[in-house]
């Protein structure tokens, strides 16, 4: 005889059928009552038990779904197609976002119940690598000079660079300018992050590409938010550099959203190069030699080091591709130090001359 009931065994069992065979077999054996009586069940669970047994055989002992078969409240059918619809519209909006946009009435843990009866892709985010694979895909489709990213590099923090820095009176902030769609680098130099020396970088920049027969009419210099850039956050006009900018016809100066750094991604990944490829290891006897050799690293840049990242090519190739006539001078635009050209422009207006940015 059973020392549990029948009931009791049910709620703890892994293999409950295996019981009921016991049970069954015993029924047959012994009959009904005795069966009940020794397994400390009802007569009509037992009753139940071999019915289903006789029946089906030893998979009738598995507990049968208890699953109504008719729900009156169950979404119909043309509601669920609209919510398979709308997650295809949406694409990798959440049940929430979706019902707030849409007023739908139906639960949240509902519409993902039905998407996921549905077969319908959650829209879980990108990985990050697969991120930038499809960005650089887009990119890739842009003109030459689309696209070109400004930013600035505080040098002071880099220990290789910092002792010759202030031994030799260095430059402590690089101006860096980047065509995205190519990687083309152009650099500048200056002793303090100021609107005055990025205004006077962008000229500088404005004048030497022009001069080469760039067109800037359809280029975005994109920015930070950095006060180099937009001057004083209370500003009620714009500021000197986005003048500067949009002085050539055409060209617009845009900032990216507070806080958005990856919109930066292209002109942070060339500070990360130029920190270890350059900085970190170079030595440098006095300001003219530091500028002499940042043209000689530009121009290795530009012209000789593959990208992994976009077909193993250098910029200029990639540039070449898009424009055959480019001029082979663009890449080999030199770098400046801003204060000093600064200084020259100013000196120049004083007199009375023309502001003149080029190439010194």
């Amino acid at each position: 005889m059973c020392p549990y009931s029948y009931y009791s065994v049910m709620r703890t069992s892994k293999d409950p059928k295996y019981l009921r065979l016991q049970m069954v077999l015993a029924a047959e054996e012994h009959g009904i009552k005795r069966a009940a009586r020794d397994f400390r069940a009802s007569r009509n669970t037992v009753r139940k038990w071999l019915d289903r047994w006789r029946r089906l055989g030893y998979p009738g002992l598995a507990d049968q779904s208890r699953r109504p078969h008719r729900s009156p409240k169950a979404t119909p059918a043309h509601q669920r197609q609209r919510l398979v619809r709308l997650k295809r519209k949406y694409k990798r909006l959440g049940a929430e976002a979706i019902k707030a946009i849409e007023g739908i009435s139906i639960s949240s843990k509902t519409i993902r119940k039905i998407w996921r009866e549905e077969g319908v892709p959650s829209g879980k985010r990108r990985k990050k690598h697969q991120t930038k694979q499809n960005l650089r895909e887009v990119k890739k489709q842009w003109a030459l000079f689309q696209q070109i990213d400004e930013d600035t590099k505080d040098l002071k923090d880099i220990p290789e660079y910092w002792i010759q820095m202030k031994q030799k009176n260095l430059p402590t902030i690089q101006y860096t300018a980047r065509d995205v769609t190519t990687g083309m680098l152009f650099m500048a130099f200056a002793q303090e992050r100021s609107l005055d020396y990025a205004t006077c970088f962008a000229h500088y920049l404005n004048n030497s590409l022009s001069a080469l027969g760039v067109d800037l009419s359809n280029t975005t210099r994109q920015s930070d938010n950095g006060s180099e850039y937009v001057g004083s956050w209370q500003a009620k006009e714009d500021s000197s550099y986005t003048k500067a900018v949009q002085s050539v016809p055409g060209q617009q100066h845009q900032t990216i959203p507070p806080g958005a750094h990856r919109f930066q991604s292209d002109v942070e990944t060339v500070h990360n190069l130029v920190e270890t490829e350059f900085y970190e290891i170079e030595n440098f006897r006095d300001r003219a030699d530091f500028l002499d050799k940042a043209y000689s690293y530009q121009l290795f840049f530009n012209l000789q080091r593959p990208n992994s990242y976009k077909e193993n090519k250098t910029p200029w190739q990639l540039a070449r591709e898009k424009n055959p006539n480019l001029s082979p001078d663009v890449p080999k635009i030199p770098p400046v130090f801003l204060d000093e050209l600064y200084d020259q422009q100013l000196e120049s207006a004083l007199k009375g001359g023309h502001d003149v940015s080029t190439a010194p």
